[in-house]
């Protein structure tokens, strides 16, 4: 048998396992990081990572705090011993220090060694939680050998139970000549490795329970929505960052204002880039064209590791909350689920949700109640847009529609002639529609289209129900009509009315 560290949990596992062993589920679309034992001999980092039954903490240590953790005196696991709403004590172990018998100040985060009775035999790893003075039995000068980087809402968690298991360093850059990232399924493991499946991100303002602030509540929904799928794509591997850029010129919200230490998570707020998603693994000082967001706290050896156009699994907590373009009643389940309060009398058979109050996860988990807006079924048209034929033109139409941001959008109905409904959005200065997907010899029944700026009526949305030899779904010719797709309930286009909001709802192709 073997032992490794899968996602800083020790496993046990028979000798020539492979990779797809211990991750028989593993999105296969991500990559993983494999550091091979020994990688971090040579590396010297004074961040210590605390795997314990609660969560993650990642404490910077002092050199005496180096020395405790490399010390034999120290055995984990180590169980909380007490906790009270000023701190946390893991142990006892032994170590050699003298007491002081003085109370100290410490403030939230300070990793402080202490011992009972003023024995150092019986000493304790004292995680404070508030600001507060006290005697915990430490040296001369408080005994701090840490402070908590990472993970503080861990720490207000720990009850009677919980207990450190595993403590392993930080990786170093040092580190990255026998450490990788791979796909390969047969890699094969070694005794000692350690593996780093996902990052996890805590949201700023969320302590794992509960919402502590939405002073980012804008900004993080951008988030939410940018990493929805679990995947974090790196568009660019940098000495300091790494960075997602899918959701790259979206407009977002200058929030928060704090440095961009290791492992916090920020979008770019201005520039060309701005909305992208950066994961910094370098301390950096905080500028106005980022907003943190949130914190890695967990996997940040990955995200070390990351090279251009690998893909990562990331998990955001808390998830989105978002119930627009869901059934009442599935919105009724999954409100549920999350301790959500629905507001409002809501009757009436095949409802669909619309809009919702507060419109942000954050604002909603703090107040705990959400208002739904509804409209009957028969009032939403499901539509099927052609990203292959027209990526672009398809990206425009569901940033004026709101599809981007929901499962249902809405747009206003312009009017109708013969064949042709015909709708009309506003265009943002800037946006350009380039000829896309231009039909060649007749455009089909239920085919959509939007005008691009080869013709005056740039912008507009059309659909036909039935087929034409001659104009597009717009009523345009051939070479000014760009097809998106098609529209699938053709027979609720007769009940519209001119300037009416027509909501839609995109179904997968």
């Amino acid at each position: 048998m073997i032992t490794l560290l899968l996602d800083g949990k020790k496993l046990e596992i028979r000798e020539g396992a492979r990779l797809k062993d211990v991750l028989p589920d593993r999105d296969r679309a991500c990559c993983v990081a494999i550091i091979r034992p020994g990688a971090r001999e040579s590396a010297t980092t004074e961040s210590m990572r605390l795997n314990t039954t609660a969560g993650e903490v990642v404490v910077e240590l002092t050199p005496g705090g180096q020395a405790i953790f490399g010390s034999s005196g120290l055995h984990l696991p180590l169980p909380v011993h007490w906790q009270d709403r000023y701190a946390a004590a893991f142990g006892p172990f032994s170590s050699a220090f003298t007491p002081s018998r003085t109370a100290s100040l410490y403030e939230r985060g300070d990793l402080v060694l202490g011992c009972g009775g003023y024995d150092p035999r019986r000493s304790y790893l004292i995680f404070c939680r508030s600001r507060h003075t006290s005697d915990l039995g430490a040296a001369a000068g408080g005994g701090v050998i840490g402070r908590v980087v990472s993970g503080r809402g861990v720490i207000d968690r720990w009850s009677t139970g919980d207990e450190i298991g595993t403590a392993s360093p930080v990786l170093n850059w040092a580190d990255i000549s026998r450490s990788f990232t791979t796909m390969d399924s047969e890699t094969p493991l070694e005794d000692g490795m350690e593996i780093i499946s996902f990052l996890r991100v805590t949201s700023h303002g969320y302590n794992g329970e509960q919402v502590t602030s939405t002073a980012a509540a804008e900004s993080i929904e951008h988030l939410l929505l940018s990493l929805e799928d679990g995947h974090f794509v790196v568009g660019r591997a940098t000495s300091t960052h790494i960075r997602d850029e899918r959701k790259a010129g979206a407009e977002v919200a200058y929030q928060v204002k704090q440095p961009r230490r290791e492992g916090a998570v920020t979008l770019r707020t201005a520039g060309r880039s701005g909305g992208s998603v950066y994961v910094y693994i370098q301390d950096l000082p905080g500028i106005p064209s980022h907003t943190v967001t949130g914190q890695v706290t967990h996997g940040i050896e990955l995200a070390k590791l990351a090279r251009d156009r690998d893909i990562l699994s990331i998990q955001v907590d808390p998830p989105r909350f978002d119930l627009i373009g869901l059934p009442l009643e599935k919105a009724f389940e999954t409100a549920s689920a999350r301790g959500i309060r629905v507001l409002g009398d809501h009757k009436g058979p095949y409802l669909v949700v619309v809009d919702q109050d507060p419109a942000t996860t954050m604002e909603t988990l703090a107040a705990g109640v959400v208002d739904l807006a509804v409209v009957p079924l028969e009032k939403v048209i499901d539509i099927e847009l052609d990203d292959d034929a027209a990526p672009v033109s398809c990206d425009i139409f569901r940033h004026l529609t709101g599809l981007h941001l929901h499962d249902v959008g809405r747009i206003p109905f312009f009017f109708n002639f013969e064949d042709v409904f015909l709708f009309k959005p506003t265009i943002p200065r800037g946006v350009n529609i380039i000829p896309e997907n231009i039909p060649v010899d007749h455009v089909p029944s239920g085919a959509l289209a939007i005008t691009n700026d080869s013709r005056k009526g740039s912008g507009l949305v059309g659909v036909r129900t039935s087929e034409n030899s001659e104009f597009g779904p717009t009523s345009e010719p051939f070479e000014g009509t760009n097809i998106i797709g098609r529209v699938h309930d053709l027979e609720k286009l007769a009940a519209l009315q001119e300037k009416e909001i027509v909501f839609i709802r995109e179904i997968p192709s």
